[in-house]
């Protein structure tokens, strides 16, 4: 059994919070006894997980923001140095999921996508690893997809966003890991939430439950010795 002591009283950052991962990720870290900043589309949804959360006993506060643009990222950023002096913990969960072929693809869809699956990660995990690095702690968690690893028809570019970020954080794991800044590829298969309803010609009752992939996040940053899972693979047993 892993001792989540460690994680109590650090701040945590998530974005993509409103969304079934991202929320089961909060209630986890906040369980945990985490503070959390919160950031998502949806300013009613975040007040309502904040809500939620305060039951907890926590610090919580949110920022709204659109992740396919720039100045959105840096002012979520701000927002946050006003709340937090550092953060301990970044959990980068924000994605979309367009399905379309190749050639029904285009080149706004393409910077919607990649602007908010990788980066929107790269910003949020260099602007936070700063300060983690000169406390010499710090975690990282990026929430990729069975779809870094592989290839499926009709999703070429949230492939290709989902490989950039694996290739993103096995670099600034090897770049950080001096500091004792520890970076994680969660990578689970299709999963209960509005992005698994926009899968087609799949089961969704075979697909993975948010909880379960957010206790898993949590089994692996409370890790504090030298054994680290950086790349975890989360398959479904069944595929229907």
């Amino acid at each position: 059994m892993i001792d989540t002591e460690i994680l109590k009283g650090k701040n945590a950052f998530i974005s993509g919070a409103t969304g079934s991962i991202g929320g089961a990720v909060a209630k986890k870290f906040a369980e945990c006894g985490c503070n959390l900043f919160l950031t998502g589309t949806s300013q009613d949804k975040l007040k309502k997980l904040s809500d939620d959360l305060s039951k907890f006993k926590i610090n919580v506060a949110y920022r709204q923001g659109d992740l396919r643009h720039k100045d959105q990222i840096y002012k979520i950023i701000t927002k946050s140095n006003s709340y937090a002096e550092t953060f301990d913990i970044v959990i980068n969960v924000a994605g979309i999921f367009p399905q379309l072929n190749l050639h029904d693809s285009n080149d706004e869809i393409y910077e919607d996508l990649m602007n908010i699956n990788f980066r929107s990660a790269f910003i949020f995990s260099r602007e936070f690893s700063k300060k983690m690095v000169n406390q010499k702690w710090g975690r990282i968690v990026n929430i990729g997809s069975v779809s870094s690893y592989y290839g499926y028809k009709s999703t070429s570019l949230y492939c290709a966003s989902k490989h950039a970020l694996l290739g993103f954080s096995r670099a600034i794991h090897e770049e950080l890991k001096q500091y004792n800044v520890r970076t994680f590829s969660i990578l689970p298969s299709s999963t209960q939430s509005e992005i698994g309803l926009q899968t087609k010609n799949q089961d969704y009752s075979t697909f993975l439950n948010p909880i379960e992939i957010a206790n898993y996040v949590v089994f692996v940053v409370s890790h504090n010795n030298n054994l680290i899972s950086k790349e975890i693979l989360l398959e479904r047993m069944v595929i229907k």
